[in-house]
């Protein structure tokens, strides 16, 4: 941390006025308003501020927040409303692979005859007939559990 450049958090009136605002008026998530007075008391347009100790304890916070709030107000080229909003995902989610018309075929082999020389449907049996079938994506035996499960069907 000693290698790393200092990076000065200038905010202008108007972003000073509405970091108060943001901290004081309306519903706003903690991590928004934990982020405003982070970037209120960095702030070295009104002169010169304490040590970061000082302000991390003050705020309640870590120096490492400290750190990582004034590196996003540079990287966002000091705005403020980008520096204290919650950062956009890099990848967008996963879409699952049970779909509506998997859960329909998953719950009609568990309400099947189990295959021969077994009593009942097992999850992990399940499994392995699910990797046999070519238009079913392989699922983990865990998978198919939370979908009989959410679907509230019993393996007998």
């Amino acid at each position: 941390m000693g290698s790393q450049k200092k990076r000065p958090v200038v905010l202008t009136a108007r972003d000073r006025e509405e970091l108060v605002r943001v901290t004081t008026t309306g519903v706003h998530p903690a991590s928004v308003i934990r982020r405003a007075r982070v970037l209120l008391a960095l702030d070295t347009s009104a002169g010169g501020i304490g040590s970061q100790e000082v302000i991390a304890a003050r705020l309640g916070v870590s120096g490492e927040t400290l750190r990582l709030v004034a590196k996003r107000f540079a990287e966002t080229g000091g705005d403020v409303h980008a520096t204290i909003a919650r950062k956009k995902r890099d990848l967008p989610p996963v879409p699952s692979p049970v779909t509506g018309e998997v859960e329909a075929r998953l719950i009609a082999m568990a309400c099947s005859q189990p295959p021969q020389g077994y009593t009942r449907w097992s999850l992990r049996l399940l499994e392995k007939h699910v990797a046999l079938v070519e238009d079913i994506p392989d699922l983990d035996h865990s998978t198919i559990g939370r979908v009989l499960k959410k679907r509230n069907c019993v393996l007998t």
